[in-house]
């Protein structure tokens, strides 16, 4: 089989793919409730390694991604321009959203278009599980990568927050959770309102937002998160 490289079809990498299909490795996916009718088995890593081994190439990231193959999928999120991936593009991408693992690694590729902010308000509000989720993931991942976006931005979202944090369903409630806990460790400036939050859910009658909250709340006093915090300010 040819060296995968830039030029390489997606045929020829979906062809590479199924070479190094490894199923011990997809049936332990099941361990961590990853769905893995469409999987192939293969790491992360491995698929990090194929995506800067093909480069960005827009119109075959559309072709990977309708295979269907979690892990082309993946590699199309990487591989595809976030300049030219339109809101249209990812309302499609979001509609077959089935599993965790794929959600959170294809909101890495939303939070980087021109419409993130306006995804993440309707993907809140959207009453699919692993779409509302996208919203969340997507709000975690723009701590990391939106680091010019004002802190009013994200002091925003914690109003989406506490609006979705009575969402008991598993995949929901840990990306709400995984956002909380992000937008408070950005900042000592967002560390306050996030943990006042995380606070006032721990206090709820509401399961779910008391799930969420005493979990936020947990790591934003934790020690080392305050060090971590008070470090970046000096």
């Amino acid at each position: 089989m040819a060296e995968l490289s830039p030029q390489s079809s997606a045929d020829e990498i979906v062809a590479h793919l199924r070479s190094i299909a490894w199923e011990e490795n997809r049936l332990g996916m099941l361990r961590y409730g990853i769905k893995i009718e469409r999987a192939l088995g293969i790491p992360h890593g491995v698929q990090r390694q194929i995506a800067r081994k093909i480069k960005r190439n827009h119109e075959r990231a559309f072709e990977l991604w309708r295979t269907g193959i979690m892990e082309a999928q993946f590699i199309a999120s990487v591989t595809a321009d976030p300049e030219r991936f339109s809101a249209a593009d990812a309302r499609r991408w979001a509609a077959t959203f089935d599993s965790w693992d794929i959600v959170d690694g294809v909101s890495d590729l939303f939070v980087d278009t021109d419409c993130w902010r306006q995804l993440i308000a309707e993907f809140a509000v959207d009453e699919r599980e692993f779409v509302r989720r996208t919203a969340f993931a997507m709000m975690a991942w723009s701590v990391v990568h939106r680091k010019k976006e004002p802190e009013a931005t994200f002091l925003e979202f914690l109003s989406t927050i506490e609006a979705q944090a009575t969402d008991g369903r598993n995949f929901v409630k840990k990306a709400v959770n995984w956002a909380l806990r992000s937008i408070g460790k950005r900042s000592m400036n967002l560390h306050g309102p996030a943990l006042a939050l995380a606070q006032k859910l721990a206090a709820s009658t509401d399961k779910t937002a008391r799930w969420i909250g005493k979990g936020a709340v947990k790591e934003l006093s934790d020690a080392k998160t305050l060090q971590r915090l008070a470090a970046r300010k000096a």
